[in-house]
């Protein structure tokens, strides 16, 4: 790919991640503040401030590797924003309710891309100009919105999946699930590398991205 083209797919998608990303961790933050934890107030993570979320290696440096590889989409994380569950009105529950609130706003955020184009195509072709773009850049949130949604309802911990797997399942089981989370890491990057993942959820997610994007443009 040169280097044209890795600028071109940048300036697309860096905003469309970004939102993503941020967006995410501020659910959760919110979401706990409303169950009682206030510590992502406290600590200043309910911000659209980008510099309070920005995590050099997942929400930069992969996302930029994978515009430069040439990959068909990209990728991102932000720092995961604080939670005691320990705050929590009550915690096997209200952690149901904080996971899941990262991957709802990654569904609510490619159901808006998809309604956004339906409104960019009604303006004037004289502002083709800044119809394309805009379309580009909402085929890529659906797409990295689609990806997060899916990806973190894996249930492993520590993705919200696996947090809210925690929250549903009996006690016994439940602490057992638990106490993978410190080698959840380890576990999902290996499985990524022997492509597992990609296997399995990559039908899923460019299949269902592309579903949301047909609606309203040609794929």
């Amino acid at each position: 790919m040169d280097i044209d083209a890795i600028i071109q797919k940048i300036s697309i998608w860096a905003l469309p991640v970004l939102l993503a990303v941020i967006l995410h961790e501020v659910a959760h933050g919110w979401v706990a503040e409303k169950f009682g934890d206030n510590t992502a107030r406290w600590m200043g993570r309910i911000t659209l401030n980008p510099i309070k979320h920005i995590d050099p290696f997942g929400t930069i440096l992969i996302p930029l590797g994978l515009a430069i590889v040439g990959s068909p989409f990209l990728f991102g994380y932000a720092k995961p924003v604080p939670v005691d569950f320990r705050k929590l009105n009550n915690p096997k529950r209200d952690m149901i309710w904080v996971a899941l609130a990262g991957p709802a706003t990654n569904l609510l955020l490619a159901l808006i891309s998809t309604l956004l184009p339906a409104l960019v195509i009604q303006l004037p072709t004289s502002l083709f100009w800044v119809i394309e773009p805009l379309a580009l850049m909402c085929q890529a949130s659906i797409i990295i919105n689609m990806v997060l949604c899916i990806f973190n309802l894996i249930p492993l911990p520590p993705l919200d999946g696996g947090r809210i797997a925690v929250g549903l399942l009996p006690g016994p089981l439940a602490w057992q699930l638990s106490r993978i989370e410190p080698y959840g890491f380890m576990i999902i990057v290996a499985l990524l590398f022997f492509g597992l993942f990609q296997a399995v959820l990559g039908p899923i997610i460019m299949g269902s991205s592309y579903w949301l994007i047909g609606l309203v443009l040609p794929v």
